[in-house]
């Protein structure tokens, strides 16, 4: 049987917060084969950490086939937690870890796909950082007047 080659993605990712609570956004860039799609989004009261992995969420959610995700994100927190935490969360059915829900939403959208994170210091020049953080902070300003 022939193996077949999965898509390689690449989903860059950042969240905002304007308070820590407080109006939300998040800002994600897929990236596939030349093609780009931009997304955004934004809730009324969350935490930037919430928006940093809802950004990676609904990316993922986008794609269409099982695909090699990288994830790129100035969130070391998504990253180190995407790359080594995760697999001991799930172990002890996260006790002690904050943001379940997003987590078991994240690992549900997930489970089709191969994912790795890519971390990149923020506010560094890094192109599609910077558009995902303008993006994010944009939905947050949004989410904040409404």
């Amino acid at each position: 049987m022939k193996s077949q080659k999965s898509k390689v993605v690449t989903l860059y990712s950042d969240g905002s917060s304007l308070g820590n609570p407080g109006p939300g956004g998040w800002g994600t860039i897929l990236e596939y084969n030349g093609h780009r799609k931009e997304i955004s989004g934004s809730l009324p009261e969350t935490t930037n950490n919430r928006m940093e992995l809802q950004a990676v969420i609904e990316g993922i959610k986008l794609l269409k086939e099982p695909c090699s995700v990288e994830v790129v994100t100035d969130s070391s927190y998504v990253a180190n937690a995407i790359n080594s935490w995760l697999a001991g969360w799930v172990k002890k059915d996260f006790k002690k870890v904050k943001n379940v829900d997003l987590w078991r939403e994240y690992l549900e959208s997930a489970k089709e796909h191969s994912v790795k994170a890519t971390w990149v210091r923020g506010h560094n020049g890094h192109p599609e950082n910077e558009r995902c953080d303008y993006l994010a902070t944009e939905a947050a300003k949004r989410e904040k007047r409404s």
